[in-house]
């Protein structure tokens, strides 16, 4: 079994955009020649390294190993040259999440790690899904997301953990509640996520056995478009509870929703990273 160090090197880079021409552009090189060194690769360690999901392409679990171990060699390669050279550099620590960890969670421990090395971060925004499969494959080295089904692979442990709250105005019948139900809302009109996105799913069930019959006001894409329609008056919103309220609103916590935790994952071994400790050392746990 023998892969060479040019075979690894270019399925990471195929790995990051798991689409075979733009990696071949990025390597320089042509589209066949990349799919020879992917296949000779997969070949030589007798294991398949990506499927077909529908149009996409995704790793395989030996795929995601190999990527994870085509990215370390690849900078512990160039680390290496460039301290044989005298000009080492500190190599970035990678952090990936999706848009609402970064506004509501992770603000001061970016900043912190900026102003202490500046050129030790690198961010990558991204879903839940997107999130797993860049540490998996190790093109980063801890993730953030809310996780529906905690993964057996990686290590997790809870960052923050909100209830969900649903946004009125102050003058709203509903303002003056300790808390709501889904009841509540029947007759509402709702500004909610696209449809299927998990939040959506969870709060259709929801209302569904509540038996509340509701209305979409408008489909949006992110807390702060959420909740910027509801400050124009669309509808109201169910929101995680770390989305900062608007002034003259209110939010209420919606009792038969459950809470919203936020995970960190990353490799086990990670911890034994320098970097990633110190970056861990930042959340605000």
């Amino acid at each position: 079994m023998r892969a060479s160090a040019d075979a690894l090197a270019s399925f990471a880079v195929f790995a990051d955009h798991l689409n075979f021409t733009r990696a071949a552009e990025e390597l320089r090189i042509s589209q066949p020649a990349l799919h020879v060194k992917v296949r000779k690769l997969a070949e030589s360690l007798g294991r398949p390294l990506y499927r077909r999901d529908g149009r996409k392409l995704v790793l395989t679990a030996d795929g995601e190993a190999v990527a994870r171990f085509a990215r370390d060699h690849d900078e512990r390669l160039a680390h290496f040259l460039s301290e044989f050279a005298g000009a080492a550099q500190a190599r970035p620590v990678v952090l990936a999440a999706g848009q609402g960890a970064y506004l509501y969670l992770l603000g001061d421990t970016i900043r912190t790690m900026l102003t202490d090395q500046p050129t030790r971060l690198r961010l990558i925004n991204c879903d839940h899904r997107q999130m797993l499969a860049a540490v998996r494959s190790g093109r980063a080295h801890v993730g953030v997301s809310v996780l529906d089904v905690l993964p057996d692979d990686l290590s997790v442990a809870e960052l923050a953990t909100f209830p969900q709250v649903l946004i009125v105005p102050t003058t709203h019948r509903l303002a003056r509640r300790r808390s709501v139900t889904l009841r509540d809302l029947a007759g509402e009109s709702l500004v909610v996520p696209p449809a299927h996105r998990p939040q959506r799913v969870l709060l259709e069930q929801g209302l569904r056995s509540a038996s509340a019959d509701w209305t979409v006001a408008v489909e949006a894409e992110g807390w702060p478009l959420i909740t910027h329609f509801v400050t124009l008056g669309v509808g109201l919103a169910i929101v995680n509870g770390c989305v900062p309220v608007p002034r003259g609103f209110t939010a209420k916590p919606v009792t038969d929703l459950p809470s919203v935790t936020y995970h960190v994952v990353h490799q086990p071994e990670a911890v034994n990273d320098p970097r990633v400790a110190t970056l861990l050392s930042h959340f605000p746990w």
